[in-house]
């Protein structure tokens, strides 16, 4: 059995990739830990999820457990998420990065720590969402420079990042549809006397409210016709079971940064 350890494991997502993990034939839950000051370190984490005892402690810090796993899954925070991969490059652990929010240079440094260490980053588990991003891309491609582009995304009102990483990587990918650089054509959050919109932007619009789990949202608006291309999430599960997945599937690849295109066998799609 592959051996997985839970980043931020009292959480909302990583109850739910405890789940899947459970759920996963080849996968165990191995080890669980939370940053310093959580209220639930020291506790048994079946007492506190599901009310029977697992035997499995929750530490203080990934070095309290490090060497308890064969790979780390993260959904935590893109601060915390950089000082663990640095821990697992410096172990040779695998892990599986659900992260978002992470910058350029976080991207960056990533890719030269997998060269120690195979490792999954997304924006999103989800396999509907990566065949999106997918269709994003081919739909730019097909529509061309005649159709604007324009993403909405909407999430729960404690996420702490704008736009998502999902909408980020939808824009990349429609961009690279129609052969732009999305970093010189990305328009966020429009707001006040803005001018006529450039024909080669590509906007993207956030929604903060409630409970919404995740909504993602392309628009192809072309003279008097607009196509729609949607995702709604209806709970975290359906990433918590692509993370069990690429868990699975990451540790037994050689070092290096994958994506859940790699996983999923999306690349040539």
């Amino acid at each position: 059995m592959i051996k997985v350890i839970i980043a931020g494991a009292t959480g909302r997502m990583g109850r739910r990739v405890a789940h899947m993990v459970g759920e996963h034939p080849r996968l165990e839950y191995a080890a669980a830990f939370e940053a310093t000051g959580n209220l639930h370190i020291g506790r048994d984490v079946g007492e506190l999820l599901t009310g029977t005892r697992s035997g499995i402690v929750i530490r203080k810090g990934l070095e309290a457990v490090i060497d308890q796993g064969d790979v780390l899954i993260d959904f935590t925070f893109h601060k915390a998420t950089m000082e663990f991969a640095r821990l697992a490059a410096r172990h040779g652990k695998a892990m599986v990065i659900g992260t978002t929010g992470l910058s350029p240079e976080n991207l960056a440094e990533l890719k030269e720590l997998s060269r120690s260490f195979p490792c999954v980053q997304s924006p999103n588990m989800s396999i509907c969402v990566n065949v999106l991003f997918k269709l994003a891309k081919k739909t730019a491609a097909v529509l061309g420079d005649d159709y604007d582009i324009e993403i909405i995304e909407a999430h729960h009102n404690r996420k702490k990042d704008a736009p998502s990483g999902t909408a980020l990587k939808l824009g990349e990918m429609a961009a690279a549809g129609v052969n732009r650089n999305f970093s010189d054509v990305a328009v966020f959050e429009r707001n006040g006397i803005v001018g006529e919109r450039k024909p080669h932007e590509i906007g993207i619009q956030s929604i903060r409210a409630a409970d919404i789990v995740g909504e993602h949202t392309i628009l192809f608006a072309g003279p008097g016709e607009r196509l729609e291309i949607s995702h709604r999430a209806h709970s975290r599960d359906h990433f918590a079971k692509g993370a069990a997945t690429a868990a699975a599937w990451v540790v037994e690849q050689e070092c290096g940064l994958y994506s859940m295109f790699d996983v999923l066998g999306l690349q040539d799609f």
